[in-house]
């Protein structure tokens, strides 16, 4: 059987960042970044012949909806020569990425497998080389999709959520199981789809002015109706109470946002919360005024379906957009 071929996307992070004499990680020159990349596992290609593209060396914390844009590009660009994807990216943002992808991309029959590190790939303890490894093995696999591989899990791209800064399996899967584990192989949930012929297609196009609000008890509507009256955010994404619930100071913020034409979508503020504003009744009073439930998604696929939807569709549209899967981001059966 031909060996499948990899491409990593490289787009920098932990894995290749380096110590500064004040002991900070900081990122690398390209050159010097993508020298320190092939340096992690000098025996990868046994796994897989790959060519590396590089797209940034950054510390993720400086990831744009450019990038998301470049990174799509690429993809489009090389589908047709190579048989999966990795995608090396700093974990901050990681899943913000994934969801990017995912909520980008249509059509696609192949795995795109994003990984990182949580300790520099030169630095002896390292977990750079296990998670490089089994992306390149999750890259080969008969599956597709987007997928983060970190330790031993496996995670869905847009179910994904960053949930330690310290531990080594960082991330963790939002209102879903694994999509699969790491064990002596890779061991994957039935029913994922699998690799699909056909032609890639990308959406591209991110509305970065979107604005990400937590209600604490005793908070003040009238900061968000600030925004609101400053016409520069163009939509709001509220972390509220319990399934949905919000004060009913909140009524005119909800008003006024309808009459500025500027979506608010609600999620839950526990990590494995679910929408369903109608279960009570300073939820549903939100839900009457406009407000457009997240149900089960996590904060990151909210947040970035609502940047990639500003900017294609009319606020009228908007909420139907937000409630319907675009892929696996999204189940409402809970619900009913």
């Amino acid at each position: 059987m031909k060996p499948k071929k990899i491409l990593i996307l490289f787009c920098g992070g932990t894995i290749v960042m380096k110590r500064g004499a004040d002991g900070s990680l900081r990122a690398p020159r390209p050159r010097e970044a993508m020298s320190l990349l092939r340096t992690i596992e000098p025996r990868l290609d046994t796994v897989a012949p790959f060519d590396i593209e590089y797209i940034e060396s950054i510390d993720s914390t400086n990831m744009m909806p450019d990038q998301w844009d470049r990174i799509l590009r690429a993809l489009q660009a090389h589908y047709r020569a190579y048989d999966g994807f990795v995608l090396t990216h700093g974990t901050d943002t990681l899943a913000y990425t994934a969801a990017a992808l995912s909520v980008a991309i249509r059509r696609l029959g192949k795995p795109v497998v994003l990984t990182g590190s949580q300790i520099p790939g030169a630095e002896v303890h390292t977990d750079a080389r296990r998670n490089l490894v089994n992306a390149f093995k999750l890259a080969c696999a008969n599956v597709s999709g987007v997928f983060i591989v970190f330790d031993e899990r496996i995670l869905l791209g847009p179910r994904a959520t960053k949930a330690s800064e310290s531990r080594m399996d960082a991330f963790a899967t939002v209102n879903q199981a694994d999509a699969g584990e790491i064990r002596l192989d890779i061991g994957l949930r039935p029913g994922l789809p699998r690799r699909a012929p056909g032609p890639l297609q990308i959406e591209p196009g991110f509305e970065p002015d979107v604005f990400v609000h937590t209600l604490t008890p005793g908070c003040d509507p009238g900061d968000l109706a600030f925004l609101l009256r400053n016409e520069k955010i163009k939509g709001i994404v509220i972390r509220a109470f319990g399934t949905g619930n919000f004060p009913d100071r909140f009524r005119e913020f909800f008003r006024l946002a309808r009459e500025k034409r500027v979506p608010v979508v609600v999620s839950s503020q526990r990590l494995h919360g679910r929408t369903l504003m109608g279960c009570y009744e300073v939820g549903l009073a939100a839900k009457r005024m406009g407000s457009i439930e997240g149900y089960d998604q996590s904060l990151e696929s909210i947040v970035v379906k609502l940047m990639w939807a500003l900017r294609r569709f009319p606020y009228e549209k908007i909420a139907a957009v937000m409630e319907t899967p675009l892929g696996q981001e999204l189940d409402k059966s809970y619900a009913v």
